[in-house]
């Protein structure tokens, strides 16, 4: 199938969810200039609009991972967005501190503006951004905090209002070392002073989950929120650990940010089991981590989704949900007016083994497969790479 450069197409017959309208019924999706022209039963095909049949498919809005790494080039951890996109339905990536203010203008210029893709970013607190991350060599960037210049940060953020939603900071032995809960401490004044949200990467002690969870305030992110021992947040008793708890009913955002080291189906069962899902499923895709064990945000929907989370909610977490924690209304939904963005998906059956960072594989019969995507308006061919 060849795909269409005009803004402009017509789905017939796919049964469409959109959490963010609360809808799940068999309708048609049209696109007009780049953006939901119409959505509705029976539509009428315009001769000149390209028409697709998507009945017996899932139509959904285009796919937001809140937590990726796509500075390729410009850090040893950043990979390409298109075939990730083209095998997973994701039409808005957001990278997760891979640039600081000492390189986000290269990652402006030379990434995110010749993308056909969306990109936005969260702007690490540290100068220098993710700077060495290998399978060799691990350094944290907020382990020196000579490295942290609030004023550059902020000024940085101010020049690329458009571009980012808050600030990224990385804290735990392996991002901080000895640091503690200091960057965080430090990336929170910014974030204040930008009226933005801080997302919060939390690996291994110190600091101490309860030294993070204390500070977050309403809206910001916790990141690898279902994370193995240590910092989990699960207790010895399988309990929802009473800090989380609190920060959840005072408006934090929980992320899955499962990358290569940061979600166990031993933490998510026990968080499923006691009510507690997560609100957004993104992927961190990364250098060590885009080949397995997370693969894409699509690959861990289907991992939610053989885990027992309905359909809607596994949706809902890569759409209405890091949608609404952007502050980015017009994405993630099929609305009148909003971008013409969408992923047309398959339930497939059969015999399918995911895995987590520990290790630990489940068996699936089920896997969400992309069919086919649209970008502002535009057919996409998961088959295609340009």
């Amino acid at each position: 199938m060849k795909e269409s450069k005009l803004p402009n197409l017509l789905l017939k017959g796919g049964r469409v969810i959109d959490p963010a309208q609360r809808l799940d019924r068999t309708v048609d999706v049209q696109f007009m200039g780049g953006r939901v022209a119409a959505i509705g039963p029976d539509l009428a095909a315009d001769p000149s609009i390209p028409v697709r049949d998507v009945a017996g498919f899932l139509v959904v809005p285009g796919l937001i991972d809140l937590h990726s790494h796509v500075y390729w080039g410009g850090t040893s951890m950043g990979v390409e967005v298109e075939p990730v996109a083209r095998r997973s339905g994701t039409t808005t990536f957001v990278d997760a501190g891979s640039a600081g203010p000492g390189n986000f203008r290269g990652f402006r210029r030379h990434i995110i503006e010749p993308s056909a893709l969306r990109i936005l970013a969260y702007l690490n607190i540290s100068f220098a951004g993710i700077y060495a991350f290998s399978p060799s060599l691990m350094i944290g960037e907020c382990a020196d905090l000579r490295l942290l210049d609030l004023r550059e940060c902020l000024r940085i953020a101010e020049q690329n209002r458009d571009l980012v939603l808050g600030v990224k900071v990385r804290v735990g032995l392996d991002a901080s070392g000895s640091s503690g809960v200091a960057p965080l401490e430090m990336a929170i004044e910014v974030a204040e002073t930008l009226g933005l949200p801080v997302m919060a990467h939390l690996d291994f002690p110190p600091p101490s989950r309860r030294d993070v969870m204390s500070r977050l305030r309403p809206g910001d992110i916790l990141t690898h929120c279902f994370r193995p021992f240590p910092n989990a947040p699960i207790g010895p008793k399988r309990e929802v650990r009473q800090e989380i708890s609190d920060a959840r009913q005072r408006g934090v955002i929980f992320d899955i940010g499962h990358g290569a080291g940061s979600f166990a189906f031993a933490t998510a069962r026990d968080m499923l089991e006691a009510g507690f899902l997560p609100d957004v499923i993104s992927s961190d895709i990364h250098t060590l981590s885009v080949d397995g064990p997370a693969y894409d945000v699509l690959a861990i929907m289907s991992k939610f989704y053989c885990l027992g989370v309905e359909l809607n909610e596994v949706i809902k977490a890569a759409t209405a949900a890091p949608a609404a924690a952007m502050r980015r209304s017009e994405l993630g939904t099929l609305s009148v007016g909003s971008v013409g963005d969408a992923a047309v998906l398959e339930i497939a059956e059969g015999a399918f083994t995911y895995t987590d960072v520990v290790g630990e594989t489940i068996a699936g019969r089920t896997r969400l497969k992309l069919r086919g995507m649209i970008v502002g308006g535009c057919w996409w061919d998961p088959s295609q790479l340009n």
